[in-house]
């Protein structure tokens, strides 16, 4: 990893040691920045559509499922849906709207085409803060969307057309943005094609050479099993703030452990952020292991979102030059407002819940 100092849009130095941890890891503000986190991710957007177990079984759906489709079933579940609700999603592009509704400044890297859903994502973005940047169009290929079906029993049914989301490349990375954020904030989801995992080295590259910090999801267990070795290759070399939870971590590193697998951490990033379910979080750095615990929540509606909505938190804090353990509390709270509903976003203002 590049010799570097990470910085903060804070005012100043910050040791953010928590008492009694042993952890103390500094960051210094080097250059002005215009963004809190600068996210790049899918650009997908969520239609969902109520309907009866006669169209599950119409359209010969998997219910309760999520199914990857191609463009020809996209477009024509799509046409047979009727009345919907369109709104933006991705797992990072919902971080970015969870930053927004804390009171942070947020941008967005994704790529879509010049069609409604492409208009649809990003006025949603910019509806609630978030500047959208879009990659170029790429020919007559489609906007990424997932078809959500609801039927009345409240199950989910899913089928995502990944598109042009996924055709993402060193192209589309928009070097300014990313000179302008603090903190650089790359999905995990994305990282199947070749191009992308060019784009992902690129976007960080610039990032470091600007002094931003580094910071990567690992979204999935099953992104891990596919990607390991890139993925550690990219982790060990370019990234410096890791968040996964305990079940990607020791797929990441093939260990047995938690406790292994926080041992190779420790030597690959300055600070990884493990959640851990209900039990909490664990914010691990070369120095020492910090436990967070979660932040109660009376009934769990759907954990859609949760890990996405936790990074969010931590992150604003981070941004904002608070101890880790404040970091992790923000992200429980945040992680908890979204898991208390139905659907991947905030229904209240985040902020007025951490003060």
């Amino acid at each position: 990893m590049p010799e570097q100092q990470p910085v903060t849009p804070a005012d100043g130095p910050r040791s953010d040691a928590a008492p009694g941890s042993g952890i103390d890891v500094r960051f210094d503000v080097r250059f002005d920045v215009r963004f809190d986190v600068v996210g790049v991710g899918n650009a997908l957007v969520d239609v969902i559509s109520h309907a009866d177990d006669r169209f599950i079984d119409t359209h010969e759906l998997v219910k309760g499922s999520m199914t990857l489709v191609d463009t020809d079933r996209a477009l024509q579940l799509y046409r047979a849906l009727g009345s919907a609700v369109e709104m933006s999603g991705g797992s990072a592009a919902n971080t970015m709207c969870g930053i927004a509704s804390l009171g942070g400044r947020a941008a967005y890297i994704g790529k879509v085409s010049a069609d409604d859903l492409g208009t649809v994502f990003g006025h949603d973005l910019r509806a609630v803060g978030v500047q959208f940047r879009p990659g170029r169009p790429d020919g007559d290929t489609p906007t990424g969307r997932c078809i959500i079906v609801v039927t009345p029993d409240a199950e989910r049914t899913m089928n995502t057309y990944l598109g042009v989301s996924s055709l993402l490349c060193t192209d589309d990375i928009d070097e300014e943005a990313i000179a302008a954020g603090a903190v650089l904030y790359m999905e995990g989801y994305l990282y199947d094609r070749d191009e992308a995992k060019a784009a992902f080295r690129h976007a960080a590259q610039v990032a470091h050479r600007h002094g931003r910090l580094v910071s990567l999801t690992l979204s999935d267990s099953f992104c891990v099993d596919r990607h390991r070795t890139d993925f550690r290759a990219l982790v060990a070399d370019e990234v410096d703030l890791l968040f996964g939870n305990e079940h990607e971590l020791v797929s990441l590193y093939e260990v047995a452990t938690l406790d292994e697998a926080i041992e190779r951490v420790q030597q690959d990033c300055q600070l990884a952020v493990v959640t851990v379910g209900a039990r909490g979080c664990l914010v691990v750095t070369p120095d020492g292991v910090l436990h967070a615990p979660a932040e109660p929540v009376d009934k769990v509606l759907d954990t859609t979102g949760a890990g996405d909505l936790f990074a969010a938190g931590f992150l604003f804090g981070y941004t904002r030059s608070m101890s880790l353990a404040e970091c992790a509390r923000i992200g429980s709270i945040a992680a908890a407002e979204v898991i208390s509903h139905v659907g991947p976003r905030p229904l209240v203002e985040l902020q007025t819940l951490i003060s």
